[in-house]
């Protein structure tokens, strides 16, 4: 019997031009400065590149139904592109795993307190 899973790619489609040598000499910018900034704009997927997920077993952010997601929630947490996950992944309704260190369950509940605080 062979289950489904969903496949989560952190690369985008288009290659990455090479950056120049002024983009490599520039100053770096603290992320912790500014966390939980506004999401990227629909469509931009470059923050996929920097998300922790990327460096840990995909198997851990997909567990089998009752399974543990303690692990990927742990990686989430010191991920500096946790928001931006959250918000492609409550975007784009994504059903299954964790995304922004959130379950689907508990990203359903996200999404009804905002729909309830809108209509408030």
């Amino acid at each position: 019997m062979s289950s489904y899973r969903p496949f989560l790619s952190l690369v985008p489609d288009a290659p990455a031009a090479e950056p120049t040598w002024s983009e490599w000499s520039e100053p770096a910018t603290d992320s912790w400065s500014q966390p939980w900034t506004a999401a990227p704009a629909e469509g931009d997927e470059s923050w996929r590149l920097s998300a922790l997920c990327g460096e840990t077993d995909p198997e851990a952010f997909f567990p089998e139904k009752g399974g543990s997601t303690r692990d990927a929630k742990r990686v989430c947490t010191g991920c500096d592109v946790r928001a931006e996950c959250l918000e492609f992944a409550l975007r784009n309704d994504e059903r299954f795993g964790i995304w922004g260190g959130l379950s689907e369950r508990e990203r359903r509940r996200l999404r009804m307190q905002r729909r309830d605080a809108i209509t408030a």
